[in-house]
């Protein structure tokens, strides 16, 4: 069976071959440096985005700081809206007719009679009481 090869006994098997590579070689040539020009125009591009690179991360920075301002006037203002509510509550309170009256007999008001009349002074100006007093201190 050896001589049966690929499907084929016509074909006479070959031994011994010995394959010749033949080495090249190629002579690399390298450019010794870049053109001045070209390195300049390297330069300013990396230079143009780190510049645009800096303000987007200064506007961010920005922006973040604002955040924070807004959030912490947002909380000034709840806590400001929750004393608020609390003092209201307090003056509603405090003003119910019953308990200032209660104050009023503390201090010693008494309700005023239906036949007594009150008379209440005008009110006059701080320059014009001062001459007032005088000529009431006169008479």
């Amino acid at each position: 069976m050896p001589a049966y090869i690929h499907g084929s006994l016509a074909a006479e098997q070959k031994t011994g071959q010995k394959v010749t590579v033949k080495e090249t070689k190629k002579a690399v040539q390298r450019n010794k440096s870049l053109p001045v020009q070209e390195k300049l125009l390297y330069l300013f591009t990396v230079l143009v985005c780190v510049v645009v690179a800096s303000v987007i991360i200064w506007r961010y920075a920005q922006i973040y700081e604002m955040n924070t301002k807004v959030l912490k006037i947002e909380q000034d203002i709840q806590q400001l809206q929750a004393e608020n509510s609390v003092l209201k509550h307090k003056i509603e309170s405090l003003s119910v007719p019953d308990r200032l009256k209660q104050e009023a007999l503390k201090f010693g008001m008494v309700p005023a009679d239906d036949k007594q009349i009150s008379k209440v002074p005008a009110k006059v100006d701080a320059p014009m009481s001062a001459a007032a007093d005088q000529q009431t201190k006169a008479d």
